[in-house]
């Protein structure tokens, strides 16, 4: 399932939120490649501008609180570590 969490992480002046799989990665390249993404991977999950949550939650992405992210990562074995490109 793909999961989204709230706008809440900072970065050159916007906010974004973390969209990630709590099974594969590529059920989270598919999903992303579904709506429209491209660049914004990182490690494990892919950075969405707050103005295109609405957009993503629309195509039916469950929204959780942002704890909840990292514990489905490490939950499907997908939470990479900052030593990780």
């Amino acid at each position: 399932m793909l999961l989204i969490d709230r706008p809440i992480f900072h970065r050159d002046g916007r906010r974004f939120a973390h969209l990630i799989s709590d099974l594969s990665l590529d059920e989270l390249h598919d999903g992303a490649r579904r709506l429209g993404l491209d660049r914004s991977f990182h490690r494990d999950h892919y950075d969405i501008p707050e103005e295109y949550v609405g957009e993503v939650l629309a195509a039916g992405v469950h929204q959780v609180d942002p704890r909840e992210i990292v514990h489905a990562l490490r939950r499907a074995g997908l939470r990479a570590s900052r030593l990780q490109r």
